[in-house]
C-alpha cells in the first residue's frame, strides 16, 4: 500500500462514548505489528479554535459541542496534505486554559490514518476526506457517567459544573448535530470502546488495506 492513496478512518460518536479508547487500542496494538511508519491517530479535539483573543469567563462559556467550534477547514486541510504524503503539524489543544497551546506535533503521511472525535460527520467537506466511517453507538446514560469520571479526575472540574453543561450543551448537541450523524456511518459499533470483536475486525480489515 505505500504506493497507493492513505486510507483514513473516522471514528465518532458521543462525547464518553469509547471512540477514543477504542482507536487508541486498535492504534496501540497495530503500532506493535507495523510500527509507527503504518498508522497514524488525530483527535479531533486538537483542532479546537484558537481563543487566546477571548477571556476565561468567555471561554468557558462557549459551547465546545457545536460545529462552530472546532476549525474543520484546518483538519480537513491537513488530511488533504497527508494524503498527498506531506507532513503536518497537528495544533495542541489545553483543556485548562480553553485554547491552543503555542506547541505543534509534526505528523508524518502513514498509509493508515485515524481520527476521532464527536463532529467529524457535521462538515461535508471535511466526511467526504473518510474511507471508512464509524460510529460508536452508546447509550446516553453511560456516556455521562463516564464523562463525570472523566472530567473529575483528568480535568478537574465539579461534578456541578459538568452536569450543567452537559444539560444545556453537550446533551441538546447530541440530537442536533451527532446522532443524525450514524445515518452516514458505514460501520455502527455497540458496546463501546472494549467491544473486542469490533476491534478485532477493523483491525483485519486494516491489515488487509496494508498488504493490499
Amino acid at each position: 500500500m505505500q504506493n497507493s492513496k492513505p486510507t483514513i478512518i473516522a471514528i465518532t460518536g458521543a462525547s464518553a462514548s469509547g471512540k477514543s479508547l477504542f482507536s487508541h487500542t486498535i492504534y496501540k496494538e497495530l503500532v506493535s505489528e507495523i510500527g509507527e511508519h503504518g498508522i497514524s491517530i488525530i483527535k479531533e479535539d486538537a483542532y479546537y479554535r484558537e481563543q487566546s483573543h477571548l477571556s476565561m469567563e468567555q471561554r468557558i462559556r462557549n459551547n465546545y459541542d457545536h460545529p462552530d467550534a472546532f476549525e474543520h477547514s484546518l483538519l480537513t486541510e491537513h488530511l488533504k496534505q497527508l494524503v498527498d504524503k506531506k507532513p503536518i503539524e497537528c495544533p495542541v489543544y489545553c483543556y485548562k486554559t480553553h485554547t491552543r497551546t503555542t506547541d505543534a506535533i509534526t505528523i508524518k503521511p502513514t498509509p493508515i490514518v485515524l481520527v476521532e472525535g464527536i463532529l467529524l460527520f457535521s462538515n461535508p467537506e471535511l466526511r467526504e476526506q473518510f474511507d471508512i466511517k464509524v460510529y460508536m453507538d452508546t447509550p446516553l446514560d453511560i456516556c455521562l457517567l463516564r464523562r463525570i469520571e472523566r472530567d473529575t479526575v483528568e480535568r478537574e472540574r465539579t461534578i456541578e459544573s459538568i452536569i450543567q453543561q452537559y444539560i444545556t450543551m453537550v446533551r441538546p448537541m447530541y440530537y442536533q448535530h451527532i446522532e443524525p450523524a450514524k445515518a452516514f456511518a458505514d460501520v455502527v459499533i455497540t458496546k463501546g470502546g472494549k467491544n473486542r470483536m469490533a476491534i478485532e475486525l477493523l483491525k483485519a480489515k486494516i491489515r488487509q488495506l496494508i498488504i493490499s
